[in-house]
């Protein structure tokens, strides 16, 4: 596994802490289009990933990594599918001790 380039776990609420730096992150796919997806953050955020999503349909949940462009949006490096069930408070559990007291932990 290469640990040299780290990706931060994200939530919609942490992104904005994270701009310029690579995240990644789960979203719920809402619409894509040729150049971009709207998806919803495990915490309710409506969020844009940037970047051609891979040729194979988007499952319902995807997990993204990529670079947080701003404080909503995300340009996508790596898309893959969840499936079409996900445990978001799990998730959103897990992003709060990644950036929190465990934060060593993770990164």
């Amino acid at each position: 596994m290469d640990t040299s380039n780290p990706a931060i776990l994200v939530n919609g609420n942490l992104l904005p802490t994270h701009v310029r730096k690579r995240v990644r992150t789960v979203i719920q796919v809402m619409n894509s289009d040729r150049g971009s997806v709207i998806g919803k953050s495990t915490d309710d955020q409506q969020l844009v990933i940037k970047g051609s999503p891979p040729s194979t349909p988007l499952t319902r949940f995807v997990e993204v990594i990529g670079i947080a462009d701003s404080d909503k949006s995300i340009q996508a490096e790596i898309w893959t599918n969840f499936g079409d069930n996900f445990d978001a408070s799990s998730f959103n559990q897990l992003c709060q001790l990644a950036n929190g007291e465990y934060q060593h932990l993770f990164l």
